[in-house]
């Protein structure tokens, strides 16, 4: 076995006893017996397991510390904690900081290897996962036909070979971290790394921390985002979501060209390409108060503009059709056969827009349905709550009949325009209209046509 656990207790009998009880199992380990040890174990190389006891020689919640600094780093590592001192209220204090299991001294060795195994085991769970869902969107097209996925696509065969900041906007799950990566992708940081700081995922009290890493008293140095990143490029996502007083340091680095880690005293510097991201209206939180006019400025350099899902209706079975193959090809599945005009999909509205899309198509492969009629119900299970019909009836059951019909026919052809484009003669020919009444009645309900 490759996994490898970290020991930590400073009971030397102890200590030995776990770790040949864990050797024996087959695993590698690394042992600490005191507190800084630990923690230089843990800075140096991060393990698969932990296993932590509570009292060490720094005070009475040692372990708890340590625990709270593992998951800072990587949140998917499983700690057991262990302890002689046990109570109910350590035992649910270690569980609320994310403690995979708590087992008090004596401790049954059995009982222990288990806690390991499934620790073990859960972890390689969830970075499968990762590397699955890596490799699946790191390998995903941006894929469409539509005006904006054209205007898009050329903007980034411009931007790339810039060092240009980018400012990137669109709703949730509309792809802007995938063009974020198709940008760095084709410009000349391409073999270097992309990191991403997701603004709405951090703890409100971490964001200096994350963004520029912090010098420890015992030497060793956690680095920051901005680091990490170095010769590459650096996606802040959400970045509406960071408070002003950081926003402030952010624009100060992008002033200086360089900041100091937490409780450093030297200048670093750093060359980053910065890329943000945001599903709010920045220009609005300027007039609200919550974003600095001076740092949007500064971020958006070049923008971008991503439409949602359902005013790009062209492209959805050209994503149905995509990620169809790649999500089955993922799978080792037979490629799913899904109608790419099915009008649940086509008329849904999509407020998860493309990552709601590709989930609905995952929940497909799945299941592995195996007949038209099975994937058509996963299909109508999946979007009843939202769909067009719903919306449509919900809408038309308190007015008179002809108000009715024509909010069905505007709400009809306005979809069916969207869906090729605003291209009058094969909307008309797909609704059985000729092309000169096509244009009559869009006049007449006051749809614009679109080129």
């Amino acid at each position: 076995m490759s996994e490898e656990i970290l020991i930590v207790d400073d009971n030397v009998d102890i200590r030995t006893l776990i770790n040949e009880l864990i050797i024996d199992a087959g695993y590698k380990t690394r042992v600490a017996a005191n507190y800084n040890q630990a923690l230089g174990e843990i800075d140096k190389k991060l393990p698969d397991v932990a296993i932590l006891d509570v009292k060490l020689d720094k005070g009475d919640n040692d372990g708890i510390e340590l625990l709270s600094h593992i998951k800072s780093k990587n949140k998917d590592i499983p700690v057991i904690i262990i302890s002689g001192h046990a109570n109910i209220e350590m035992a649910i204090k270690s569980l609320q900081n994310g403690a995979f299991e708590f087992i008090e001294k004596p401790f049954d060795q059995d009982r222990l290897l288990n806690f390991v195994k499934r620790a073990v085991e859960n972890f390689n769970l969830k970075k499968q996962n990762r590397e699955f869902e890596s490799k699946l969107f790191s390998s995903y097209e941006l894929i469409g036909t539509s005006k904006n996925i054209s205007n898009i696509k050329e903007q980034i065969n411009k931007i790339s070979i810039t060092e240009s900041r980018v400012l990137i906007n669109g709703p949730s799950g509309s792809g802007k971290e995938l063009v974020a990566r198709k940008i760095h992708k084709s410009s000349k940081r391409s073999d270097s790394p992309f990191v991403i700081l997701n603004g709405a995922l951090l703890d409100s009290n971490k964001y200096e921390l994350e963004l520029f890493g912090e010098e420890k008293e015992n030497g060793s140095i956690s680095y920051g985002a901005l680091e990490k990143a170095n010769k590459g490029t650096l996606l802040i996502d959400q970045i509406a979501e960071i408070p002003l007083d950081i926003q402030s340091k952010i624009l100060r680095v992008l002033i200086d060209q360089k900041f100091k880690r937490l409780n450093g005293s030297n200048d670093v510097i750093v060359d980053v390409r910065l890329i943000c991201s945001s599903s709010k209206d920045l220009k609005k939180e300027i007039d609200f108060g919550n974003f600095r006019e001076d740092l949007f400025h500064r971020i958006n350099v070049f923008e971008i503009n991503i439409d949602p899902l359902n005013q790009r209706i062209s492209d959805i079975p050209l994503l149905i059709k995509y990620f169809s193959k790649k999500i089955s090809e993922n799978y080792k599945i037979k490629e799913l056969e899904i109608d790419q005009n099915d009008s649940y999909i086509l008329n849904h509205n999509w407020h998860g827009n493309v990552r709601e899309l590709r989930n609905l198509i995952e929940r497909i492969a799945i299941l592995q349905p195996d007949t038209k009629d099975k994937v058509s119900n996963i299909i109508k299970e999946s979007l009843k709550n939202t769909n067009f019909d719903d919306h449509l009836s919900e809408n038309s059951l308190s007015v008179p009949l002809k108000e009715a019909r024509e909010k069905f026919e505007k709400e009809y052809l306005t979809i069916q325009l969207k869906k090729f484009n605003g291209n009058i003669s094969k909307t008309a020919n797909f609704v059985g209209m000729e092309r000169s009444a096509l244009h009559r009645k869009l006049k007449v309900l006051g749809i614009k046509e679109f080129n």
